[in-house]
Protein backbone atom coordinates (compact mmCIF):
# COMPACT_ATOMS: atom_id res chain seq x y z
CA UNK A 1 0.00 0.00 0.00
CA UNK A 2 2.66 2.01 0.86
CA UNK A 3 4.75 1.60 -2.08
CA UNK A 4 1.50 2.15 -4.06
CA UNK A 5 0.74 5.87 -2.41
CA UNK A 6 4.35 6.73 -3.09
CA UNK A 7 3.97 5.78 -7.04
CA UNK A 8 0.88 7.59 -7.05
CA UNK A 9 2.42 10.91 -5.95
CA UNK A 10 6.21 10.82 -7.10
CA UNK A 11 6.06 8.04 -9.90
CA UNK A 12 7.12 4.38 -10.07
CA UNK A 13 10.54 4.27 -9.96
CA UNK A 14 11.27 1.47 -12.23
CA UNK A 15 9.44 3.54 -14.86
CA UNK A 16 11.22 4.01 -18.11
CA UNK A 17 13.09 7.35 -17.86
CA UNK A 18 15.21 6.57 -21.08
CA UNK A 19 14.14 4.28 -24.93
CA UNK A 20 17.06 2.20 -25.49
CA UNK A 21 17.84 2.11 -29.12
CA UNK A 22 19.63 -0.79 -30.80
CA UNK A 23 22.11 1.69 -33.56
CA UNK A 24 21.18 0.37 -37.22
CA UNK A 25 22.25 3.49 -38.83
CA UNK A 26 25.95 4.87 -39.30
CA UNK A 27 28.04 7.55 -41.08
CA UNK A 28 26.93 6.26 -44.22
CA UNK A 29 23.58 7.24 -44.29
CA UNK A 30 23.76 10.82 -43.59
CA UNK A 31 25.86 13.69 -45.77
CA UNK A 32 27.19 16.01 -43.89
CA UNK A 33 29.86 18.68 -44.96
CA UNK A 34 33.24 18.28 -44.56
CA UNK A 35 34.04 19.75 -41.22
CA UNK A 36 31.54 18.15 -39.50
CA UNK A 37 32.13 14.96 -40.51
CA UNK A 38 36.05 15.62 -39.42
CA UNK A 39 34.91 16.56 -36.05
CA UNK A 40 32.83 13.55 -35.28
CA UNK A 41 35.93 11.36 -36.84
CA UNK A 42 37.46 13.63 -34.13
CA UNK A 43 35.30 12.58 -30.77
CA UNK A 44 35.09 9.09 -32.23
CA UNK A 45 39.35 8.56 -32.18
CA UNK A 46 38.57 10.57 -28.85
CA UNK A 47 36.31 7.58 -27.54
CA UNK A 48 38.33 4.73 -28.54
CA UNK A 49 41.71 6.56 -27.37
CA UNK A 50 40.34 7.21 -23.96
CA UNK A 51 41.97 4.23 -22.24
CA UNK A 52 45.53 5.29 -23.41
CA UNK A 53 44.60 8.81 -22.90
CA UNK A 54 43.32 8.26 -19.06
CA UNK A 55 44.82 5.15 -17.81
CA UNK A 56 48.13 4.00 -19.49
CA UNK A 57 49.12 7.42 -19.95
CA UNK A 58 48.31 7.94 -16.33
CA UNK A 59 46.26 11.12 -16.81
CA UNK A 60 43.04 9.38 -14.43
CA UNK A 61 45.91 9.65 -11.19
CA UNK A 62 45.95 13.38 -11.71
CA UNK A 63 42.28 14.16 -12.17
CA UNK A 64 39.69 12.83 -10.13
CA UNK A 65 36.32 13.83 -12.66
CA UNK A 66 35.89 14.50 -15.83
CA UNK A 67 36.65 11.51 -17.12
CA UNK A 68 33.87 11.32 -19.34
CA UNK A 69 33.67 12.04 -22.79
CA UNK A 70 30.41 14.81 -23.31
CA UNK A 71 29.82 15.65 -27.03
CA UNK A 72 27.69 18.64 -28.20
CA UNK A 73 25.87 18.27 -31.48
CA UNK A 74 24.70 22.22 -32.24
CA UNK A 75 22.62 23.12 -35.69
CA UNK A 76 19.07 24.16 -36.52
CA UNK A 77 16.72 21.01 -36.85
CA UNK A 78 16.68 18.38 -39.37
CA UNK A 79 20.86 18.54 -39.89
CA UNK A 80 21.86 15.12 -38.96
CA UNK A 81 22.38 15.43 -35.10
CA UNK A 82 20.01 12.32 -34.37
CA UNK A 83 21.20 9.96 -37.07
CA UNK A 84 25.14 10.93 -35.88
CA UNK A 85 24.75 10.40 -32.44
CA UNK A 86 23.43 6.62 -33.74
CA UNK A 87 26.25 6.72 -35.66
CA UNK A 88 27.96 6.90 -33.43
CA UNK A 89 26.65 4.57 -30.64
CA UNK A 90 26.95 2.28 -33.52
CA UNK A 91 30.35 2.60 -34.01
CA UNK A 92 31.26 1.97 -30.63
CA UNK A 93 29.40 -1.10 -30.14
CA UNK A 94 27.38 -0.03 -27.98
CA UNK A 95 23.18 1.02 -26.97
CA UNK A 96 22.06 4.19 -27.54
CA UNK A 97 19.67 5.59 -24.52
CA UNK A 98 17.43 8.02 -25.17
CA UNK A 99 16.10 10.81 -22.66
CA UNK A 100 12.46 10.53 -22.76
CA UNK A 101 11.42 14.30 -21.47
CA UNK A 102 7.75 13.41 -20.79
CA UNK A 103 9.14 10.90 -18.55
CA UNK A 104 12.10 12.43 -17.32
CA UNK A 105 10.33 15.50 -15.86
CA UNK A 106 7.73 16.07 -12.61
CA UNK A 107 5.42 18.19 -10.92
CA UNK A 108 6.91 17.62 -7.31
CA UNK A 109 9.93 19.57 -6.13
CA UNK A 110 13.15 18.10 -6.35
CA UNK A 111 11.95 15.17 -8.19
CA UNK A 112 13.22 15.94 -11.38
CA UNK A 113 16.98 16.38 -10.43
CA UNK A 114 16.53 12.59 -8.94
CA UNK A 115 15.06 11.82 -12.61
CA UNK A 116 18.38 13.46 -14.26
CA UNK A 117 20.77 11.09 -12.17
CA UNK A 118 18.68 8.00 -12.40
CA UNK A 119 19.29 8.04 -16.23
CA UNK A 120 23.26 8.83 -16.04
CA UNK A 121 23.13 5.22 -13.58
CA UNK A 122 21.57 3.23 -16.70
CA UNK A 123 23.89 4.85 -18.61
CA UNK A 124 26.90 3.88 -16.64
CA UNK A 125 25.27 0.27 -15.41
CA UNK A 126 24.59 -0.61 -19.58
CA UNK A 127 27.62 1.06 -20.71
CA UNK A 128 25.50 2.97 -23.26
CA UNK A 129 25.65 6.06 -24.58
CA UNK A 130 23.47 8.96 -22.99
CA UNK A 131 21.75 11.13 -25.57
CA UNK A 132 20.31 14.34 -24.34
CA UNK A 133 18.16 14.98 -27.34
CA UNK A 134 16.99 18.97 -27.60
CA UNK A 135 18.81 19.57 -24.52
CA UNK A 136 17.85 23.37 -24.49
CA UNK A 137 14.75 21.97 -22.76
CA UNK A 138 16.75 20.96 -19.42
CA UNK A 139 20.37 22.27 -19.87
CA UNK A 140 18.83 26.26 -20.41
CA UNK A 141 21.10 29.11 -18.95
CA UNK A 142 20.09 29.36 -15.11
CA UNK A 143 18.27 32.19 -13.35
CA UNK A 144 19.77 34.76 -11.51
CA UNK A 145 16.81 36.14 -9.68
CA UNK A 146 15.41 33.19 -8.38
CA UNK A 147 11.93 34.61 -7.31
CA UNK A 148 9.89 32.37 -8.52
CA UNK A 149 9.77 28.59 -7.00
CA UNK A 150 10.31 27.12 -10.38
CA UNK A 151 13.27 29.01 -11.14
CA UNK A 152 14.54 27.52 -8.36
CA UNK A 153 13.72 24.20 -9.68
CA UNK A 154 15.05 24.63 -12.89
CA UNK A 155 18.72 25.80 -11.84
CA UNK A 156 18.59 22.54 -9.30
CA UNK A 157 18.22 20.68 -12.21
CA UNK A 158 21.22 22.10 -14.09
CA UNK A 159 22.98 21.97 -11.12
CA UNK A 160 22.71 17.89 -10.94
CA UNK A 161 23.20 17.94 -14.73
CA UNK A 162 26.09 19.74 -14.28
CA UNK A 163 27.70 17.76 -11.50
CA UNK A 164 26.90 14.23 -12.88
CA UNK A 165 28.49 15.45 -16.07
CA UNK A 166 31.47 16.09 -13.44
CA UNK A 167 31.91 12.22 -12.50
CA UNK A 168 30.09 10.43 -15.39
CA UNK A 169 32.55 8.06 -17.12
CA UNK A 170 30.60 7.66 -20.23
CA UNK A 171 29.94 9.00 -23.52
CA UNK A 172 27.02 11.20 -23.28
CA UNK A 173 25.62 13.47 -26.31
CA UNK A 174 23.63 16.76 -26.07
CA UNK A 175 21.97 18.03 -29.10
CA UNK A 176 20.84 21.60 -29.16
CA UNK A 177 18.79 23.90 -31.72
CA UNK A 178 20.61 26.67 -30.42
CA UNK A 179 23.68 27.06 -28.76
CA UNK A 180 22.92 29.82 -27.34
CA UNK A 181 20.63 28.47 -25.36
CA UNK A 182 22.49 26.24 -23.13
CA UNK A 183 24.13 27.52 -19.82
CA UNK A 184 27.49 28.83 -19.88
CA UNK A 185 28.81 26.44 -17.62
CA UNK A 186 28.53 23.21 -19.90
CA UNK A 187 31.01 24.72 -22.02
CA UNK A 188 34.14 23.63 -19.90
CA UNK A 189 32.49 20.03 -19.20
CA UNK A 190 31.80 19.05 -22.66
CA UNK A 191 34.98 17.83 -24.42
CA UNK A 192 33.74 18.92 -27.96
CA UNK A 193 30.84 20.78 -29.59
CA UNK A 194 30.04 20.06 -33.28
CA UNK A 195 28.33 22.36 -35.30
CA UNK A 196 25.90 20.36 -37.79
CA UNK A 197 24.95 23.47 -40.45
CA UNK A 198 22.29 23.42 -43.28
CA UNK A 199 23.66 21.49 -46.33
CA UNK A 200 25.02 23.20 -49.56
CA UNK A 201 23.79 22.24 -53.17
CA UNK A 202 25.97 19.45 -54.01
CA UNK A 203 24.97 18.45 -50.10
CA UNK A 204 21.39 18.56 -50.85
CA UNK A 205 21.66 16.72 -54.05
CA UNK A 206 23.41 13.85 -52.59
CA UNK A 207 20.92 13.93 -49.90
CA UNK A 208 17.97 13.43 -52.23
CA UNK A 209 19.57 10.89 -53.34
CA UNK A 210 19.96 8.32 -50.61
CA UNK A 211 16.63 8.70 -49.25
CA UNK A 212 15.83 6.44 -51.72
CA UNK A 213 16.86 2.61 -52.79
CA UNK A 214 19.19 1.84 -55.41
CA UNK A 215 17.24 -0.47 -56.71
CA UNK A 216 13.42 -1.45 -55.73
CA UNK A 217 12.54 2.62 -55.60
CA UNK A 218 10.49 3.30 -59.07
CA UNK A 219 11.41 6.83 -60.51
CA UNK A 220 10.51 8.18 -63.53
CA UNK A 221 12.36 9.10 -66.45
CA UNK A 222 11.81 12.80 -65.72
CA UNK A 223 13.41 12.71 -62.26
CA UNK A 224 16.57 15.10 -61.63
CA UNK A 225 17.70 15.95 -58.30
CA UNK A 226 19.62 18.51 -58.98
CA UNK A 227 17.00 21.43 -60.11
CA UNK A 228 15.36 20.42 -56.75
CA UNK A 229 18.51 21.05 -54.60
CA UNK A 230 18.66 24.26 -56.09
CA UNK A 231 15.20 25.41 -56.12
CA UNK A 232 14.61 24.22 -52.33
CA UNK A 233 17.23 24.99 -50.01
CA UNK A 234 16.36 22.51 -46.92
CA UNK A 235 17.41 20.58 -44.14
CA UNK A 236 18.22 17.02 -44.57
CA UNK A 237 15.15 16.27 -42.73
CA UNK A 238 12.93 18.41 -45.04
CA UNK A 239 14.10 16.57 -47.69
CA UNK A 240 13.60 13.12 -46.10
CA UNK A 241 9.65 14.34 -45.20
CA UNK A 242 9.42 15.59 -48.95
CA UNK A 243 10.80 12.19 -50.00
CA UNK A 244 8.22 9.79 -47.94
CA UNK A 245 4.94 12.55 -49.23
CA UNK A 246 6.30 12.12 -53.05
CA UNK A 247 6.10 7.96 -52.61
CA UNK A 248 2.76 8.55 -51.09
CA UNK A 249 1.61 10.67 -53.19
CA UNK A 250 2.88 8.52 -56.45
CA UNK A 251 0.78 5.56 -54.90
CA UNK A 252 -2.43 7.38 -55.64
CA UNK A 253 -1.92 7.49 -59.43
CA UNK A 254 -4.19 5.52 -61.49
CA UNK A 255 -3.41 2.63 -62.52
CA UNK A 256 -1.85 -0.92 -61.32
CA UNK A 257 0.51 -0.46 -58.79
CA UNK A 258 3.50 -2.22 -60.30
CA UNK A 259 2.96 0.41 -63.38
CA UNK A 260 3.41 3.28 -60.90
CA UNK A 261 6.41 5.39 -61.01
CA UNK A 262 8.01 8.74 -58.40
CA UNK A 263 7.85 11.89 -60.84
CA UNK A 264 9.51 15.27 -60.67
CA UNK A 265 6.63 16.76 -60.25
CA UNK A 266 5.28 14.20 -56.99
CA UNK A 267 9.11 15.61 -55.71
CA UNK A 268 7.73 19.11 -56.28
CA UNK A 269 4.98 18.48 -54.43
CA UNK A 270 6.02 17.00 -51.50
CA UNK A 271 8.38 19.61 -50.69
CA UNK A 272 5.51 21.93 -51.28
CA UNK A 273 3.46 20.20 -48.73
CA UNK A 274 6.63 20.17 -46.45
CA UNK A 275 6.76 23.96 -46.45
CA UNK A 276 2.95 24.58 -46.24
CA UNK A 277 2.74 22.22 -43.04
CA UNK A 278 5.53 24.66 -41.62
CA UNK A 279 3.36 27.50 -42.40
CA UNK A 280 0.21 26.12 -40.76
CA UNK A 281 2.85 25.36 -37.31
CA UNK A 282 4.04 28.80 -37.49
CA UNK A 283 0.10 30.36 -37.74
CA UNK A 284 0.09 32.65 -34.47
CA UNK A 285 -3.14 32.07 -32.47
CA UNK A 286 -3.60 36.05 -32.89
CA UNK A 287 -3.79 35.28 -36.72
CA UNK A 288 -0.76 38.00 -37.33
CA UNK A 289 1.46 38.84 -40.35
CA UNK A 290 4.80 38.75 -38.42
CA UNK A 291 6.44 37.85 -35.62
CA UNK A 292 6.78 41.14 -34.45
CA UNK A 293 2.71 41.46 -35.04
CA UNK A 294 2.13 38.78 -33.08
CA UNK A 295 3.74 40.36 -30.36
CA UNK A 296 2.29 43.30 -30.97
CA UNK A 297 -1.00 41.85 -30.65
CA UNK A 298 -0.30 39.57 -27.97
CA UNK A 299 1.04 42.88 -25.65
CA UNK A 300 -2.79 44.92 -27.18
CA UNK A 301 -4.67 42.04 -25.99
CA UNK A 302 -2.69 42.00 -22.46
CA UNK A 303 -3.39 45.66 -22.12
CA UNK A 304 -6.94 45.35 -22.98
CA UNK A 305 -7.40 42.61 -20.05
CA UNK A 306 -5.44 44.73 -17.76
CA UNK A 307 -8.36 47.52 -18.61
CA UNK A 308 -11.14 45.04 -18.15
CA UNK A 309 -9.72 44.00 -15.02
CA UNK A 310 -9.18 47.66 -13.74
CA UNK A 311 -12.70 47.66 -14.52
CA UNK A 312 -13.80 45.07 -12.78
CA UNK A 313 -12.11 45.53 -9.33
CA UNK A 314 -13.88 49.36 -9.62
CA UNK A 315 -17.11 47.42 -9.63
CA UNK A 316 -16.19 44.83 -7.07
CA UNK A 317 -14.73 47.92 -4.73
CA UNK A 318 -17.79 50.10 -5.24
CA UNK A 319 -20.02 47.66 -4.47
CA UNK A 320 -17.79 46.94 -1.08
CA UNK A 321 -18.37 50.33 -0.34
CA UNK A 322 -22.35 50.24 -0.71
CA UNK A 323 -22.23 47.18 1.42
CA UNK A 324 -20.26 49.01 3.92
CA UNK A 325 -22.19 51.62 4.34
CA UNK A 326 -25.67 49.70 4.07
CA UNK A 327 -23.96 47.81 7.32
CA UNK A 328 -23.49 50.92 8.71
CA UNK A 329 -27.63 51.87 7.84
CA UNK A 330 -28.46 48.36 9.33
CA UNK A 331 -25.91 49.24 12.74
CA UNK A 332 -28.23 52.43 13.42
CA UNK A 333 -31.40 51.02 12.73
CA UNK A 334 -30.78 47.95 15.32
CA UNK A 335 -29.32 50.73 17.69
CA UNK A 336 -32.65 53.04 17.53
CA UNK A 337 -34.80 49.95 17.61
CA UNK A 338 -32.54 48.38 20.99
CA UNK A 339 -33.69 52.40 22.38
CA UNK A 340 -37.57 51.96 21.32
CA UNK A 341 -37.28 48.77 22.92
CA UNK A 342 -35.31 49.26 26.19
CA UNK A 343 -38.03 52.25 26.85
CA UNK A 344 -41.10 50.23 25.88
CA UNK A 345 -40.40 48.04 28.83
CA UNK A 346 -40.21 50.73 31.12
CA UNK A 347 -43.22 51.74 29.80
CA UNK A 348 -45.08 48.63 30.98
CA UNK A 349 -43.30 47.94 33.70
CA UNK A 350 -44.42 50.66 35.29
CA UNK A 351 -48.04 50.46 34.15
CA UNK A 352 -48.04 47.43 35.62
CA UNK A 353 -47.08 48.42 38.89
CA UNK A 354 -49.45 51.29 38.77
CA UNK A 355 -53.45 51.34 40.35
CA UNK A 356 -56.36 49.75 38.32
CA UNK A 357 -57.57 53.56 37.34
CA UNK A 358 -54.54 53.71 35.17
CA UNK A 359 -54.90 50.40 33.28
CA UNK A 360 -55.39 52.49 30.15
CA UNK A 361 -51.59 53.40 30.43
CA UNK A 362 -50.77 49.67 30.58
CA UNK A 363 -52.30 48.44 27.24
CA UNK A 364 -50.56 52.08 25.66
CA UNK A 365 -47.20 50.90 27.11
CA UNK A 366 -47.77 47.21 25.91
CA UNK A 367 -48.97 48.28 22.44
CA UNK A 368 -45.48 50.77 22.44
CA UNK A 369 -43.71 47.37 23.20
CA UNK A 370 -45.35 45.27 20.68
CA UNK A 371 -44.19 48.31 18.73
CA UNK A 372 -40.59 48.42 19.55
CA UNK A 373 -40.22 44.93 19.19
CA UNK A 374 -41.45 44.55 15.73
CA UNK A 375 -39.14 47.79 14.79
CA UNK A 376 -36.16 45.30 16.39
CA UNK A 377 -36.92 42.78 13.98
CA UNK A 378 -37.42 44.49 11.04
CA UNK A 379 -33.52 46.02 11.35
CA UNK A 380 -32.44 42.83 11.80
CA UNK A 381 -33.69 41.63 8.81
CA UNK A 382 -31.43 42.39 5.58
Amino acid sequence: MADSIRDLFFGSPTRELVEAVAPRRTFDDVVLPATTLRSLNHALALVRKHDLIFHQWGLAERHSTGLGLAFHFAGPPGTGKTICAEALAYSLGKRLLVVRYAELESRWVGQTSKHVANVFRAAEREEAVLFFDEADAIAGRRFTSMSAAYEREANAIVNVLLHELETFPGVVIFATNLAANIDPAFERRIRTHILFEMPNVEERERIWRVQLHARKTPLAADVDFRPLAEAYARSGGDIKNAVLKAAQIATTEPGPDAEKRIHQRHFVQGMDEVIAGESVMAQSLFDSPGPAAAVGGVLDQMAEGQEQLRAELGLVAERLEALEQGQGALAARQESAAIDLEQGQSAALAAVTARPAHRTPLIAALGALALAAAALVAALLP
